[in-house]
C-alpha cells in the first residue's frame, strides 16, 4: 500500500469516528440531560416532602418487578457494559428505560445512590445499539459502547476530559485503550455542549487556597491520601459484603428490596436527618466550605451499602464523592490542613481508590476544582490508588 492509499484509508477512518462521535455525543447529551433534569426534579420534590421516604419499600418492590420482568436478558448492570467493551457481549436496549426509571425511583424516595452507574449503563446501551443499527463490526461496537459511556457521564457531570479517560481506564484497569480516545473525546465534548445548551450546570467547586509551608503541606497530603485509601477499602468491602449477605439472607429479590427499603426508613428515623438520602450534593458543598459532621462519612457508607444490597439503582460514585469530601474535611482539621482544602482532596482521592482510575482522577480534580491544586492532585491520587489495594467498585 503506497503513501497516498494509506492517507486515504486513515482519513476515512478518522472521518468515520468523528461523525460517529458527534452522533453518539448528541444522543448521549440529550439522554444525559433528560436524566439529569428528572433526577433533580424528583430530588427537589423529596426534599420538600419528607414523607415520601416512607414509600421506599414500595419503590424497592417496583424496581424488583421491573428487573424481574426482563430477567431472561441476564445481568442488566454496569458489569454487562464493561464486558461489552472488553469482549463480545451485547447490551440490550431495555437497559435504558430500566436504569433510567429505576434510578429516578431511588432518588425520588431517598435511597442513597448516585448517577454514574446509570450514566454508564445509559450510555453503554445507547452506544451499542447505535452500532448495531449502523451494522458495525464487533470492534467498532466496543468503541461505540465506550464513547456512549463517556457521553452521558460528561453530560451529567460536565467533565468531558474525565469522562473520556474514565470510560477507557475503568474498562481496562492497568492499561489504556488509545483506540477509543478519538471517538470518546468527540462524543464527550459534544454531549457536554448539548447539556450546557439545555441549561445543565457542570459540577464545579471553588477550592480554598493553601497557605503555610509547602513541604509540610505535601507531607500532610500524603498522610491524608493513606487515610483515604483506608476509607476506600472500608467502603468497597462494605458494598461487596452487604450485597453478598443480602442475597444469602434473602434470595428473593422482592423480599430483599422491601426489607432494604424498611431498613433505610428506620436508619433515616434514627439518624434524625435526611442528609444521607439521595446523592447528598448539598452535604458535599458544605464539606468543601469547611463544615462536615464527624460521623458523616461512616453514615453514608452504611446508607449506600444498604441501598445497593437491597437492589436500588443509581451508582456509587456520587456517594464516593460524599464520603471522600466529608472524611477529607474532618481528617484535615486533625492534620492541620484547611478543612475545605482537605474536602476537595478527599473528593478525588476516594474516586481514585474506588475506581482505580488515577489519570481520570487527576483530570476530575482539574475540571471540578481548577488547575491551582494540580500539584496536590498529582500527589494524593497515586498515594490513595496504591495504598487502597485491589478492592474497588469494578473488581470484575
Amino acid at each position: 500500500m503506497n503513501l497516498l492509499d494509506q492517507c486515504k484509508k486513515y482519513g476515512k477512518l478518522i472521518l468515520k469516528w468523528v461523525l460517529f462521535g458527534i452522533l453518539i455525543g448528541f444522543l448521549g447529551g440529550l439522554l444525559g440531560t433528560a436524566f439529569h433534569i428528572s433526577v433533580d426534579f424528583v430530588t427537589e420534590q423529596r426534599e420538600h416532602n419528607h414523607w415520601m421516604i416512607y414509600l421506599l419499600p414500595i419503590g424497592g418492590l417496583l424496581i424488583a418487578a421491573m428487573y424481574g420482568r426482563f430477567r431472561n436478558f441476564g445481568n442488566i448492570d454496569t458489569k454487562r457494559v464493561f464486558q461489552a467493551v472488553k469482549e463480545k457481549k451485547d447490551v440490550p436496549l431495555v437497559m435504558i428505560p430500566l436504569i433510567f426509571f429505576g434510578t429516578v425511583i431511588t432518588h425520588a424516595l431517598g435511597g442513597s445512590a448516585g448517577r454514574e452507574g446509570a450514566a454508564l449503563q445509559l450510555g453503554g446501551s445507547m452506544g451499542y445499539n447505535v452500532g448495531q443499527a449502523l451494522k458495525q463490526e464487533d470492534d467498532s461496537k466496543k468503541l461505540m459502547v465506550a464513547a456512549g459511556m463517556s457521553s452521558v457521564f460528561s453530560a451529567l457531570f460536565g467533565t468531558p476530559l474525565t469522562a473520556t479517560v474514565f470510560s477507557l481506564e475503568a474498562t481496562r484497569v492497568g492499561m489504556f485503550n488509545f483506540r477509543g480516545l478519538l471517538p470518546g473525546l468527540i462524543s464527550s465534548v459534544t454531549a457536554f455542549l448539548v447539556s450546557r445548551f439545555c441549561g445543565v450546570e457542570p459540577v464545579r467547586f471553588l477550592m480554598p487556597f493553601v497557605s503555610g509551608n509547602l513541604m509540610f503541606s505535601i507531607l500532610k497530603v500524603i498522610v491524608l491520601g493513606i487515610l483515604c485509601a483506608g476509607v476506600s477499602m472500608v467502603f468497597a468491602w462494605s458494598l461487596h459484603k452487604s450485597e453478598h449477605l443480602a442475597k444469602k439472607t434473602a434470595p428473593n429479590a422482592y423480599v430483599r428490596a422491601f426489607a432494604g427499603g424498611v431498613l433505610l426508613v428506620g436508619l433515616t428515623y434514627l439518624a434524625k436527618t435526611h442528609d444521607y438520602n439521595g446523592a447528598g450534593m448539598g452535604v458535599i458543598a458544605n464539606a468543601i466550605a469547611g463544615e462536615a459532621n464527624f460521623e458523616a462519612f461512616l453514615m453514608k457508607i452504611l446508607f449506600t451499602a444498604v441501598t445497593v444490597a437491597a437492589g436500588f439503582k443509581g451508582g456509587e460514585i456520587v456517594p464516593t464523592f460524599f464520603i471522600g469530601a466529608t472524611f477529607g474535611c474532618m481528617a484535615s482539621g486533625l492534620l492541620g490542613l484547611d478543612p475545605g482544602f482537605g474536602a476537595c482532596l478527599g473528593f478525588i482521592a476516594l474516586f481514585s481508590g474506588m475506581t482505580k482510575c488515577p489519570f481520570a482522577s487527576v483530570l476530575l480534580g482539574l475540571e471540578v476544582f481548577g488547575v491551582k491544586g494540580i500539584l496536590f492532585f498529582a500527589i494524593i491520587v497515586p498515594v490513595t490508588y496504591l495504598f487502597s489495594g485491589r478492592l474497588g467498585l469494578y473488581n470484575e
